[in-house]
């Protein structure tokens, strides 16, 4: 656990030489590091400079105030912001490429006014595409055919569904990556655009002139779609227009910010969708998270603390029979090269597949709670993201510890 002597043992920075060599330097040091996001927060007594990376800080450096006019007039220029704006928000995309990175690298600045000025935060946006398949987003078998099968849908509403930075736009290309554009017509509307990919048509929404999501979707349905992807579910007016598009013979895929599958649809409620149209249109919905993936150079058999264990077969008892139940195994780490003796190599995800079989129907058309809704599912075979978690380590792909700390 890092603390405040973590960060006053760090000497602050104060001559960085050519300023654009020193940001390039930043952005060419993250993309090779594998960092999410980059954090320049202004303090009272200097900025701080933080890499996220696999949902860890990694403090870099503290720069001296002196510096920071020149750097937040140099980003605003790359993100093409306005300069002399310091009291709103501002947020842009670019691409970048260095001498050190050949490949274009997409970016999100986002710029938000604080009591010691103004942050930055910038998003790395992988390109690589490769990764969207649905077979390596670490489904377990049995929901893996449950989506492609729902897949196979002409009509109807799919969510994925989590907390911010639980890897739903990857999961949702994913999905989308699942189809093939040269036969059907597929549209979206993102905001940012993330991956591009040929053959689909691909919008940004664009809040500063009052285009949204619910603006590009009165447009869309106009545009002879099979397929439509809305980056996200945010307000009544998009998730209404979400659901009526999905009920006129569109396949309609989206985001939604909730803890479970089932508080899903309580959420769509609580945005007065209507029940009926619910029940109607959803036909699935993927709750996930993200969980440390341990390395697989290192890890090693071990015997969990008793509780853990306890509890873990307590999570599996309605999923696995007492024999495969009494021989579970877990692993731990040792410690690396590989993985900088970190013990992980990046992470992996965890999920609930939830589809809305009849079963669900009277519970929706009642307005039912959703720890109902989830008693349900689960009676009729839904595997519980805790489960989902549990089984991963007990597949040796993450540890105990870590399900339990992040699940």
């Amino acid at each position: 656990m890092k603390t405040q002597k973590d960060i006053e043992q760090v000497e602050i920075q104060k001559n960085l030489g050519d300023l654009p060599r020193f940001i390039n330097a930043i952005f060419d040091e993250a993309i090779s590091s594998k960092v999410s996001d980059i954090h320049l927060e202004t303090l009272r007594d200097f900025m701080l400079l933080r890499y996220r990376i696999d949902w860890d800080f990694l403090i870099k450096s503290k720069i001296a105030l002196d510096n920071y006019a020149a750097i937040i007039t140099m980003v605003k220029v790359m993100a093409w912001l306005k300069i002399d704006e310091n009291k709103k928000p501002q947020d842009w995309k670019i691409s970048y490429k260095s001498e050190k990175i050949w490949q274009e690298v997409d970016m999100r600045i986002s710029i938000m006014p604080t009591v010691y000025w103004e942050k930055i935060v910038i998003r790395i946006l992988s390109q690589d595409a490769s990764i969207l398949n649905l077979d390596n987003m670490g489904f377990l078998e049995t929901n893996n055919e449950k989506i492609k099968n729902v897949l196979k849908s002409k009509y109807g509403l799919i969510l994925v569904a989590g907390p911010t930075g639980s890897g739903k736009s990857t999961t949702l290309f994913s999905l989308l990556k699942s189809f093939n554009p040269i036969e059907i017509n597929i549209s979206t509307l993102e905001d940012p655009i993330e991956y591009n990919i040929d053959y689909i048509n691909q919008t940004q929404v664009r809040p500063n002139i009052w285009f949204w999501f619910a603006d590009g979707l009165r447009s869309l349905v106009r545009q002879d779609p099979d397929v439509i992807m809305v980056w996200e579910i945010r307000d009544t007016e998009t998730a209404t227009l979400a659901v009526e598009a999905s009920l006129t013979w569109h396949l309609v895929l989206s985001t939604i910010h909730t803890n479970s599958a089932a508080a899903t649809i309580q959420r769509l409620i609580n945005m007065w969708v209507e029940p009926f149209l619910i029940s109607s249109a959803l036909k699935m919905v993927i709750s996930q998270r993200l969980v440390k993936w341990i390395c697989p150079h290192c890890k090693t058999n071990t015997n969990p603390n008793a509780n853990l264990v306890k509890r873990a077969k307590e999570i599996l008892a309605p999923v696995l029979d007492e024999s495969e139940i009494n021989n579970l195994k877990f692993y731990e780490w040792t410690g690396c090269d590989k993985c900088n003796n970190t013990w992980y190599k990046w992470r992996i995800w965890v999920h609930e597949v939830l589809v809305l079989w009849d079963y669900l129907e009277d519970a929706i058309l009642s307005r039912k709670s959703a720890s109902i809704i989830q008693h349900i599912s689960e009676e009729n075979g839904m595997i519980t993201i805790m489960q989902d978690a549990v089984l991963k380590a007990v597949m040796w792909k993450t540890t105990l510890e870590e399900v339990f700390k992040l699940v």
